[in-house]
């Protein structure tokens, strides 16, 4: 039986991983250049000088960019599990921003098993600080700073906006506390925003096996073979911080979420505008009826379109530059 499930899981991962990783890669082969348009991408700025290149990021700059403007800047966490996809996949999400006048800084970083956590939340947080370093060279305005990612990367989001507005010991977490950059707004969609005890959620309700298997890998690929301590294990499982009551030590950015009815990992953020209501945060989830997982990245269907222009608006409510006071106009 453990050589069957085995098997199983190995087939299951290497369809699921490969079926992600070739249409993402016919997708930015055919259809970004025709999409993108007139829009400028710096492709490949390393963040960090290792010469990784999982520390790099791209750089989307609206039609008509001029440095000596100011624009809302987005940083985009893709997700994959932790273990696949990358910012070359996620590509149409850096294009809508950049089409609504943000700067985007669509980052990658390093992936499990190879690099289990903390890797990956460190490499997300040394990008942070490298936004908030350099992000007004490019006319970057930082408040009115977004930062956004769906599924792994919802998971490293809201552990950012953690870092950002709890004091914390661990060295990465520093390095975002010590920027005392806020983001006015976080975007963690579709989330597992705990990756321990990946079971829950089949006893919550029938999920079927091949979908329990890709769960069971986040936690074996993430944590097995991390060597963190217990204290720093805790922001591999952010809603269970949340979820704990503890009040923040700087105000907590708005949070806006999105899932599909039919995504498994729905109660995720379920218990996640729980638990920020009760820490008094502001939080707005929209739950879109019979969508699966990562549905609004499938840009072309009339549900995807629907639940950007919903965010879209979110943010050009929020997003108001403290200087003026004037809306933000998103073009």
């Amino acid at each position: 039986m453990r050589l069957y499930q085995r098997f199983r899981k190995r087939v299951g991962s290497f369809v699921f991983d490969n079926t992600f990783q070739f249409l993402t890669a016919i997708g930015r082969i055919f259809l970004e250049p025709w999409i993108r348009g007139e829009l400028q991408v710096l492709r490949d700025v390393p963040y960090l000088g290792s010469g990784h290149q999982a520390h790099r990021l791209d750089i989307y700059l609206p039609r008509g960019h001029r440095p000596d403007q100011s624009y809302p800047v987005v940083l985009y966490i893709h997700g994959g599990a932790f273990r696949i996809l990358s910012k070359e996949s996620h590509w149409m999400a850096g294009i809508h921003f950049a089409r609504r006048g943000f700067i985007v800084f669509n980052i990658n970083y390093r992936l499990a098993p190879q690099h289990p956590f903390p890797a990956p939340l460190a490499d997300v947080c040394a990008a942070y600080r490298w936004i908030a370093d350099h992000a007004v060279r490019y006319g970057g305005d930082l408040d009115r700073f977004v930062i956004a990612g769906e599924s792994a990367g919802a998971n490293l989001t809201t552990a950012l906006t953690i870092a950002a507005c709890y004091e914390r010991h661990e060295p990465w977490a520093k390095t975002v506390w010590n920027t005392r950059l806020v983001p006015r707004v976080a975007l963690p969609h579709c989330g597992i925003l705990q990756v321990s005890d990946p079971g829950r959620f089949a006893r919550r309700r029938p999920i079927p096996t091949w979908v329990q298997d890709r769960l069971a890998e986040v936690d074996e690929a993430y944590l097995a073979g991390s060597r963190a301590g217990a204290t720093e294990r805790e922001l591999a499982d952010p809603l269970l911080l949340f979820e704990r009551g503890l009040p923040p030590d700087r105000p907590l950015p708005a949070y806006y979420a999105l899932v599909g009815t039919h995504d498994p990992l729905l109660d995720d953020t379920r218990r996640l505008k729980a638990a920020l209501d009760r820490l008094d945060a502001l939080c707005e989830v929209r739950y879109y009826p019979r969508q699966w997982h990562g549905f609004h990245l499938l840009l072309g269907h009339p549900i995807a379109r629907r639940s950007w222009r919903e965010q879209d608006e979110f943010l050009a409510r929020h997003l108001l530059p403290r200087a003026t006071g004037r809306p933000l106009v998103l073009t």
